[in-house]
């Protein structure tokens, strides 16, 4: 077994379940580990012992995980982030690489690769991410993925920008992304 960490790594996600089982495993691993289910708990975490690693969920109750980065780093300007998700995107991998985060896992993801992406270089370039084009289907979420980002996350606004009606973008959305 490994030695314990001097430092925990924070696990920011908003899901109890996820959060408690992941932090479980840490330990168990040998790293010393701590959960927040909000990112005010997270910020407050961060700020009231130095954590060098970070596993921050995208979507936090709602609101995006890609907001905390710039402040975790602020608070701990070395801190290693991961950014974990169950809706990966080519755009919400760029915007995480752009404000900080060293490395983006889609979720399913074992506790293995989270561990080594702390290790791992930092994402040079995130457009990178597929070899393979992508399919008709996997292109129309990255865009919608891409013109969300652009309005924040607003759903109204973002389907007035792709001309389509709200219902319609909430069940995309809803929807899984599909593979390449």
């Amino acid at each position: 077994m490994s030695q314990t960490s001097p430092m925990p790594i924070l696990v920011i996600d908003d899901d109890p379940t996820f959060n408690s089982l992941l932090v479980r495993t840490l330990t168990r691993r040998g790293h010393a580990a701590c959960g927040a289910l909000t990112g005010e708990d997270g910020l407050r975490l961060a700020a009231g012992q130095a954590c060098e690693r970070v596993v921050l969920d995208l979507n936090l109750d709602g609101s995006s995980g890609l907001a905390l980065i710039p402040e975790l780093l602020a608070i701990q300007p070395d801190c290693r982030i991961v950014v974990l998700t169950g809706y990966a995107s080519i755009a919400t991998a760029v915007e995480a690489v752009k404000r900080g985060a060293t490395q983006y896992l889609a979720k399913p993801v074992e506790i293995e690769a989270i561990l080594a992406a702390f290790d791992d270089a930092p994402l040079d370039n995130p457009d990178e991410l597929a070899d393979e084009p992508l399919s008709v289907d996997r292109l129309e979420w990255e865009h919608i993925q891409r013109i969300l980002a652009e309005h924040a996350g607003n759903i109204s606004a973002t389907a007035r920008a792709l001309k389509m009606h709200r219902r319609t973008l909430q069940r995309k959305l809803a929807k899984r992304p599909v593979r390449g």
